[in-house]
């Protein structure tokens, strides 16, 4: 569900004048905020409703992409604001079905120039306390027991703070055209793990835990990364990725399907 908010096409074009739009198009993925796609006669945009009260992750958000362009990432840029909707810059590529090999090599490196940059970076807050684990874990008590045994310790298992990380890198916010990557929903970063960031990228392109994978993501980011990060230490923070994710779809979806595709990496 990309859309929570109804916004017309003649609503959209008297918000954002400006830009001339002829086409709305809603989207269908996302969980918490309202998305569409805007297209003008020779652009296209991205129209976003944020529907949660966090006005200063959004001003962290709009200085931190303007911040990483400027260093060169693909990455969004804020174009307007009206209201509550925000336009953005609609990234040029396409979210790829099934991880290849070739897009690990181009992530591990993107990954690693974000993580030089944002090394420096802190929004104060821990990227576990995105989310409310003890709420969803007593949730979870009473209708899977069994998930909630394996998952109970989470909380416990925040990650060590490097810098800010993205936290969310699956396939649906990539863009890949040719060798070029572009990264996007940067809103519920905070700090944490880099390793950990690896490993939720596994989560996603990886999914059937194929060593050479593991590695190839691993060489390509270590060749640029502020720090080098082991194999091992990876393993663990992907285990660690996987059991929130997990314990996310389950609250998300009412059910275990998700979770059971995401246990056999723990």
């Amino acid at each position: 569900m990309g859309v929570k908010s109804k916004l017309t096409l003649k609503e959209a074009q008297q918000l954002f004048a400006d830009f001339h739009l002829t086409q709305l198009l809603p989207t269908t993925d996302g969980v918490m905020d309202t998305t569409y796609i805007a297209n003008a006669t020779t652009q296209s945009y991205i129209i976003k409703k944020y529907e949660r009260d966090i006005a200063s992750k959004i001003a962290f958000d709009t200085k931190l992409l303007n911040d990483l362009r400027n260093n060169g990432l693909n990455v969004p840029k804020l174009l307007a604001k009206r209201g509550d909707w925000y336009l953005y810059t609609k990234l040029e590529g396409e979210s790829p079905k099934r991880g290849a090999f070739y897009h690990l090599q181009i992530l591990g490196s993107f990954v690693a120039k974000l993580h030089r940059y944002t090394k420096k970076i802190s929004t104060k807050r821990d990227f576990f306390a995105n989310y409310p684990l003890q709420k969803i874990l007593s949730q979870l008590k009473t209708k899977h027991f069994y998930y909630y045994k394996q998952l109970a310790s989470l909380p416990h298992k925040s990650t060590k703070t490097e810098g800010f990380i993205h936290g969310d890198i699956f396939k649906d916010n990539t863009l890949f055209k040719g060798r070029d990557v572009a990264l996007f929903d940067f809103i519920d970063g905070g700090d944490g793990s880099f390793a950990f960031e690896l490993g939720v990228i596994l989560l996603s392109f990886n999914p059937s835990s194929r060593r050479s994978y593991d590695q190839i993501l691993l060489q390509s980011y270590n060749q640029h990364a502020p720090r080098k990060i082991r194999y091992k230490e990876l393993q663990n923070e992907k285990r660690k990725a996987a059991k929130l994710y997990a314990l996310l779809r389950i609250n998300h979806y009412q059910n275990i399907k998700q979770a059971k595709k995401l246990a056999k990496l723990w």
